[in-house]
């Protein structure tokens, strides 16, 4: 009888112990029997006969987890302060049934790889990038750092080897992957949340026999499992959707440079507005200018978030020249929030403590936060007055009213209500780009990497609110977008950045250099937030707030004692109620990240939730 501990896939509980007849492979995927439920588990180690009785291996399966995939799931689970078997559930395994075949390029495809030229600078920044393990591609919006990463792709293959190139999830944009399928043909494999199951076959198929050379996609895609591993790219690296929400709360980026020292790969990162973490930890070349010789102009207005007279004269300008405009609005739906004016009362959801949005095509008032409708009351809840006002305007309620001021505009709503498929996506894109549309509003997605070609005027709202969040990479965030969404226009004549902010001097300071606001920013940062800092918050949420409260003072109690590291702060969460369940958290910072990670483990309660270089505070 053989003796082994498994963990289960994608379960909190620590490693249980089953026997089997039969050898089995460290690694191996099995499914064993837990409280009558038959689960699937990972061998981790084998082990003398336990005292206690245990149970029988149920199945072997032909899935195995490679010894590096156990290791990188051990760094997560102990750096992220969750089981190793949520760590590995977030893996695909190798299959036993293939060996890699490593398929021979047909000369049709080594004749593609001969038609990426790049010019002289770009050449300067790929010799800079393999001379390091880790580096960043600190290039201005349009320099051409795709061609680079291309080109740096085409060299892995020459010499037998893969590559991963991470994207943020929402900027899989089509354009990336017709340019990749265009120049590298069968050899690319996209990989994403979007895909059906069938299409996800078909693209593990490929990866276990060899035949994807560029596997691209989200943070996921780190987790596929690849053999003969040369090159990781992540691209936006600033972005903050690398960072997952749910256990194991990881980020991308962090564990690609992790994964680059555990397999011996050099990892590029690479943004026109990268993260101040980066910039300060890792050699960067910097990629200035770009292929657009197109000039733009800024003009700032002093304005509360609205579609004022200015945005409206300069649209209808745009209009007249046949030309595109692009709207950012910070906010889905219609409105962000329904006021009254008499008592001051915002409608808010009964199972999260939140102003509800409103939206108007489906007559209902939506939390963002748990999906709970209701339709939009006419009158206000607490005084019973019917003054009701919307507050906070939302993408859906600038396409209306573009569309009255603008009836022979074809305006179109760009956000996460609208594009729900990766196929609305590429239709809206494609509707675009072929100037089948004029106008697009949209959110945060509007900034993701798109290339838009015709478009004359960007107009962004909302900067302030974003200047002015809670958050200590508040200024960053917001130059951050302001770069990328300005960044989609002027591509190919003379644009119009419109940008309604009474932030004038900060924006303009910084907008054409990045990398003094990065200098700037250094001194904020000192001594007080990452990269100078470590931090964590620990969360607390349950149905019954009292029971969350306790346990926060339990563990804020015995965390306060310990000497190398400072609760910053503790007490209810700033959105206090979510999806019903009451919130409450502890902020920590300490120098090192080792003394964090102790002391959470040490003092942890039953509902403490440990979030590990947090990007969140709202």
């Amino acid at each position: 009888m053989n003796f082994y501990n498994i963990s289960l896939l994608g379960s909190p509980l620590e490693a249980f112990t089953y026997y089997s007849l039969e050898t089995i492979d460290i690694g191996t995927k099995v499914s064993v029997n837990v409280r009558n439920r038959t689960v699937n588990g990972v061998i981790i180690s084998s082990k003398n006969e336990p005292e206690f009785k245990t149970l029988e291996v149920l199945q072997i399966s032909e899935f195995i987890y490679s010894t590096k995939q156990i290791q990188l799931a051990k760094f997560i689970s102990t750096y992220y302060v969750c089981s190793l078997g949520e760590a590995l559930g977030v893996m695909t395994p190798f299959s036993c049934l293939h060996t890699d075949l490593d398929v021979e390029l047909e000369n049709e495809d080594k004749a593609l790889l001969a038609d990426i030229t790049l010019s002289a600078n770009q050449e300067k920044a790929l010799e800079y990038l393999k001379q390091h393990k880790v580096s960043l591609l600190f290039g201005d919006t349009g320099s051409g750092k795709t061609e680079i990463y291309m080109k740096y792709f085409e060299e892995m293959i020459v010499s037998a080897k893969r590559s991963i190139f991470l994207m943020p999830e929402i900027s899989l944009t089509p354009q990336m992957s017709q340019r990749l399928e265009k120049h590298f043909g069968e050899a690319v494999v996209m990989w994403h949340s979007k895909l059906t199951p069938l299409q996800k076959r078909k693209a593990v198929e490929k990866i276990y026999n060899g035949s994807a050379k560029i596997i691209a996609g989200p943070r996921s895609t780190l987790f596929l499992p690849i053999n003969d591993l040369g090159l990781i790219v992540v691209d936006e690296e600033h972005d903050d959707s690398y960072k997952a929400s749910s256990r194991p709360r990881y980020n991308a980026r962090d564990i690609a440079i992790y994964m680059g020292k555990l397999y011996n790969v050099p990892v590029v990162l690479g943004s026109a507005t990268p993260s101040l973490n980066s910039f300060t930890k890792f050699p960067y070349f910097r990629l200035k200018g770009g292929f657009f010789s197109a000039n733009k102009e800024f003009i700032y207005e002093k304005s509360v978030e609205s579609l004022s007279p200015l945005i409206f004269q300069n649209i209808k300008k745009t209009m007249e020249d046949k030309d595109q405009a692009i709207v950012f609005v910070p906010t889905r739906a219609n409105f962000k929030y329904l006021v009254c004016q008499d008592c001051g009362h915002t409608a808010k959801c009964v199972f999260c403590s939140i102003g509800m949005s409103i939206h108007q095509k489906s007559h209902a008032l939506k939390c963002h936060y748990c999906n709970y409708t209701q339709a939009i009351p006419q009158i206000c809840s607490e005084c019973r007055s019917p003054s009701l006002v919307s507050s906070r305007l939302g993408t859906a309620e600038a396409v209306k009213v573009i569309s009255e001021e603008f009836v022979d505009a074809r305006v179109e709503q760009f956000d996460r209500d609208a594009i729900t498929t990766a196929s609305k996506l590429k239709k809206a894109l494609t509707r675009f780009n072929n100037h089948e549309t004029d106008i697009l509003v949209g959110t945060q997605m509007l900034s993701k990497g798109h290339d838009y070609h015709g478009v004359t005027l960007a107009v962004v709202l909302g900067m302030d609110n974003m200047l002015n969040m809670s958050d200590y990479r508040a200024r960053e965030k917001a130059l951050s977008s302001l770069i990328q969404v300005s960044g989609r226009s002027g591509r190919a004549k003379n644009a119009k950045v419109l940008v309604q902010s009474f932030n004038e001097e900060f924006f303009s300071t910084f907008m054409n250099n990045y990398e003094e606001f990065l200098e700037d920013e250094k001194i904020y940062r000192q001594d007080l937030y990452p990269p100078y800092k470590k931090l964590c918050r620990v969360l607390f949420s349950h149905k019954n707030g009292a029971k969350a409260q306790e346990q926060m003072y339990k563990m804020q109690a015995q965390l306060s004692s310990i000497s190398n590291i400072e609760v910053v702060g503790f007490g209810k969460c700033a959105i206090e109620r979510i999806a019903n369940k009451y919130r409450f958290e502890i902020l920590l910072r300490s120098d090192k990240s080792t003394d964090l990670i102790k002391a959470v483990n040490q003092c942890r309660v039953d509902l403490a939730e440990v979030d590990m270089d947090p990007i969140e505070f709202g």
